[in-house]
């Protein structure tokens, strides 16, 4: 139970944000009585206590700083078994980089660089580019183009998700995206994702030759998936939503967006892994737009290094979304492209491993330039964009 209390975020990049959050008085004493502000300010402390005052706790300092002041506190004895374990796992969950996604053969290198994940909607009603790539050959032609501009993974939907969506009848879903992923998964190098919350299209996706479930309802919507993805040893995208397409931008309401948002990741993880899911095939996406005001996807973005002492890559959908629309006062979706780049390397300095895109060559760009930024340990020769 004191455990429960005590909530531990990490955030921030070279000199990190620790805060302790649900401090007892004795805890909150014990935290100040080795880490004085006044040594620190002499460069002698382990770390920087920034806000002093119970309960929430804000600590600063590199990597070896915190593990150091952590430790330290911990040996006090004031603090519940477990803590600095639980600390120490999810700071090195919270640094971690290197991860390389297995696909049902085909590997995602995300230590290398961010990927970019392309969007094929085969509806005739997605909110963005609805209808346009309909016709089997038009869709073709356009995952084809995505993975000439770059695109590491495409992600082919049969149903739309956006705000309001009715859900579509399952022979439908399937009729729209059975024989795009048997065609694509020969033709195309790169994996496949089906973007679906249903178990019986994923298998039959998955048969088809997808080597990705993306499911938004982090595989609540139905009993049947993390065992589906499990069985086919396929790499799952769990993603957040409050509520279904149909009503989740009704008033969507949180006490802790951050928060909440990832202890409902941190329960899909567990799902998967409960089903024979391997933990090191599993990304989470925070699921920007699905439940969520403006206010709450402005602070997912800004919060967003926060979820990476989950210890999983992070996707992240932003792409012409409404909050985009929003804030520009863009009505149209297909303008929402510069809006969208700075989503996309904002998000990629906040963490994101992974982007969901529709203008797949440009936020390839947008990528790369944002890598070059934010990874020095990349070569920056000139990669072959277009």
């Amino acid at each position: 139970g004191r455990m429960e209390r005590l909530v531990i975020r990490i955030s921030g990049s070279g000199a990190l944000t620790l805060t302790l959050g649900g401090l007892t008085p004795g805890q909150w004493s014990a935290l100040r009585n080795f880490i004085q502000p006044s040594y620190c300010g002499a460069g002698l402390g382990p770390a920087l206590l920034v806000s002093p005052a119970p309960p929430e706790t804000v600590l600063s300092g590199a990597p070896a700083q915190l593990k150091g002041a952590i430790n330290l506190i911990a040996s006090t004895g004031a603090f519940p078994a477990g803590f600095s374990e639980k600390f120490h796992l999810l700071l090195d969950n919270y640094l971690r980089s290197d991860y390389k996604i297995d696909c049902r053969g085909k590997i995602l290198d995300l230590a290398g660089r961010t990927h970019v994940m392309g969007i094929l909607n085969a509806t005739p009603d997605s909110f963005s580019d609805g209808g346009r790539f309909d016709a089997q050959d038009r869709a073709l032609a356009h995952a084809r183009e995505m993975a000439a501009e770059g695109a590491d993974i495409i992600d082919i939907g049969g149903e739309s998700t956006r705000p309001g969506a009715a859900p579509v009848p399952e022979d439908e879903e399937l009729r729209r995206i059975i024989p795009l992923i048997e065609r694509l998964s020969e033709e195309l190098p790169v994996p496949l994702s089906v973007d679906t919350y249903k178990a019986s299209v994923a298998e039959k996706a998955l048969k088809a030759g997808a080597a990705i479930v993306n499911d938004i309802s982090g595989l609540r919507f139905s009993p049947d998936m993390a065992r589906v993805a499990a069985d086919y040893g396929a790499a799952v995208v769990v993603m957040h939503i409050k509520g279904t397409p149909r009503n989740m931008q009704q008033n969507p309401c949180y006490d802790d967006v951050v928060g909440e948002i990832m202890a409902y990741l941190e329960e899909s993880i567990e799902l998967a892994v409960k089903a024979g899911v391997d933990r090191e095939k599993i990304m989470i996406d925070p699921g920007i737009g699905f439940g969520k005001n403006l206010e709450h996807n402005l602070t997912l973005l800004n919060r967003l290094d926060e979820f990476k002492s989950l210890g999983r890559p992070i996707l992240l959908g932003t792409s012409r979304k409404k909050f985009i629309g929003t804030v520009l006062d863009i009505p149209v979706p297909d303008q929402r492209v510069d809006g969208t780049a700075a989503t996309v390397a904002l998000g990629i300095a906040k963490g994101a491993g992974i982007v969901r895109v529709h203008d797949v060559g440009r936020m390839v760009q947008v990528a790369r330039m944002a890598d070059a930024v934010v990874k020095t340990n990349l070569k920056h020769e000139a990669p072959n964009v277009k």
